[in-house]
């Protein structure tokens, strides 16, 4: 016989990752603070896709540089990056996504959130004090099943223009594309 109960599962978060405790404040009280979602898109003309998002979020750039730039995006919370890359680019929706992230307040937190993830079986990928996208940052690299690169980081500083360096280094995708 076949039971139809649903079945409960466990909640397999610990009290100090800042993701559990940011979703369990944006279950009642809207978007929690500190913590927003990353989307890094490669474009194949940054002033034009820069010229499109600026008026679909009516917004400017928080962070502009040579085939570079960033939104930070107060509702809902997010940081969408632009990385112009012509050769990864394509057409329609092929070569979008660079990579996406969550951005968090502390080092902390990006411990924490490695910490879990470890927990979780994830094959997880650290790096502290690396210049990307044009600020210094500490982070922990996840992939999705398709090889999607996924990152949890802070950003401790920004970098120099000339300090471009990096993009998406996943645990599957050791160098950086952007």
């Amino acid at each position: 016989m076949t039971s139809t109960a649903a079945q409960e599962v466990p909640d397999r978060t610990t009290a100090d990752d800042p993701l559990h405790e940011q979703a369990a404040a944006a279950d009642g009280a809207g978007s929690a603070a500190g913590a927003r979602v990353q989307l890094a898109l490669n474009v194949s003309d940054i002033d034009a896709a820069v010229d499109f998002y600026r008026r679909l979020l009516g917004t400017e750039p928080a962070k502009r540089r040579p085939g570079y730039a960033n939104f930070a995006v107060a509702a809902p919370p997010l940081k969408l990056v632009l990385i112009e890359d012509r050769d990864a680019r394509g057409a329609g929706v092929a070569g979008a996504l660079n990579h996406l992230g969550i951005e968090v307040g502390t080092t902390a937190d990006v411990d924490a959130a490695r910490r879990r993830l470890t927990v979780e079986g994830l094959d997880t990928r650290a790096e502290q004090a690396t210049t990307c996208c044009y600020a210094v940052q500490d982070k922990v690299w996840v992939s999705d099943p398709d090889g999607a690169p996924w990152e949890v980081y802070t950003v401790l500083a920004d970098a120099p223009a000339d300090r471009a360096s990096g993009g998406p280094r996943g645990p599957q995708e050791p160098e950086p594309r952007g």
